[in-house]
């Protein structure tokens, strides 16, 4: 092992989820909350829409963060030495906002034949109880698929508003992280978030990493980025890097990769609405 011990393996096994890892320093955690904040401050607006989406293909700064040695040497305690990014997310609550995540699991949606990626969220801001931290139904990955709903309410953060609604809420644990901590959870862990009550935006930032031998079901055409080991399979396009912030190639990389996560996160919906 790389970097967790074998308790903290056997954690992540049994119950689908570990945290707080510290990652990064505060000061570092605000000096990439500054970037972003500084290009929200160019378009008038916090970042909407498919700039959430694979915004490591936008910002030369997230493709260092979702490469950093001690993320990658955790994943590969979990699931070996050859690995994809499928993707990153931008999770943002404004303060003192409804906005909210409800209790799904990524692997109804996401098409991809794998019980073994795990997402790294790293935590940009405080994200504490009152600012809406994860929470996460603990041995939920081992069980069965749980039935979800799409209810599209405005406030909720996913594409459909997929929701699972016979939660057993008095065995969720939450999981609050400091400035630079990450959590790690399992596709099929059943997770959520509350609203932020807080006068601080909460920033949040995941990647989505799994065994390069992962297939995508759903879709003829997938990416991923590959970031550590070796891909000998061939399933995925292999994302380009950029070479600085909106570098040209990965920016037009940008708009068909987010134009296909929209198509397949959608699908099997029964009402579609022009956003991811």
């Amino acid at each position: 092992m790389k970097y967790l011990n074998s308790k903290s393996v056997a954690q992540f096994q049994q119950a689908g989820y570990l945290y707080p890892i510290s990652i990064i320093t505060e000061a570092e955690a605000n000096r990439y909350r500054a970037s972003l904040e500084a290009y929200e401050q160019t378009l008038g607006h916090p970042v909407q829409g498919p700039q959430r989406t694979k915004p490591h293909l936008l910002f030369k700064w997230v493709d260092d963060l979702m490469r950093n040695e001690t993320i990658l040497d955790c994943v590969e305690d979990l699931i070996g030495p050859d690995i994809f990014c499928w993707n990153s997310w931008f999770w943002i609550k404004e303060a003192n906002t409804a906005s909210y995540v409800s209790w799904h699991q990524d692997s109804q949606y996401w098409g991809l034949d794998t019980s073994k990626l795990v997402t790294a969220w790293l935590a940009l801001s405080p994200a504490s109880t009152s600012s809406g931290c994860m929470r996460v139904l603990p041995g939920s990955h081992l069980g069965d698929p749980m039935s979800h709903h799409d209810l599209y309410n405005d406030d909720n953060l996913l594409t459909r508003g997929q929701e699972i609604v016979d939660i057993d809420e008095s065995k969720a644990i939450s999981m609050p992280l400091r400035t630079g901590e990450m959590s790690l959870h399992n596709i099929r862990a059943a997770h959520a978030s509350g609203p932020n009550i807080t006068a601080d935006r909460r920033i949040g930032l995941s990647f989505h990493y799994m065994p390069t031998q992962t297939s995508q079901l759903k879709t003829d055409w997938d990416c991923a980025s590959l970031v550590r080991g070796e891909d000998r399979y061939g399933h995925f396009d292999v994302s380009p890097v950029p070479s600085c912030d909106f570098d040209p190639v990965t920016v037009a990389y940008h708009e068909k990769a987010t134009s296909a996560m929209r198509e397949l996160l959608f699908q099997g919906a029964k009402k579609i609405r022009p956003t991811v």
